[in-house]
């Protein structure tokens, strides 16, 4: 089963330029989790809000080190998942592209 959360969008702490520290800019995340439906399954409201406050409240430097943390603790927090993809993109940072890292795991 695959469950995909698109464009999750809120605004964070994120980068390592002096002003993206004091200042929280546009983040949005895009997820796709593959996990064994049986009995237990993904709930993707709780995923996003956990996915938000996560990130609001560690206030990364690096969208690499946001991919990393993040990966671990929906691992931890959500043993089902099996695989998953994750896009980080800070929209406003550069005027003409929109800036995103991405990054698969497997459990």
């Amino acid at each position: 089963m695959q469950v995909r959360i698109e464009s999750l969008e809120f605004e964070a702490i994120l980068g390592i330029l002096d002003f993206e520290r004091v200042t929280p800019q546009k983040v949005i995340i895009d997820l796709t989790m593959e996990y064994d439906y049986k009995e237990n399954f993904l709930d993707y409201a709780v995923v996003s809000s956990f996915v938000k406050s996560y990130v609001i409240e560690q206030k990364f430097l690096l969208i690499e080190e946001l991919l990393s943390a993040l990966s671990q603790e929906l691992k931890k927090k959500f043993p089902l998942i099996q695989e998953l993809s994750i896009c980080v993109a800070k929209p406003s940072i550069m005027p003409d592209c929109r800036v995103s890292v991405a990054e698969y795991y497997s459990f």
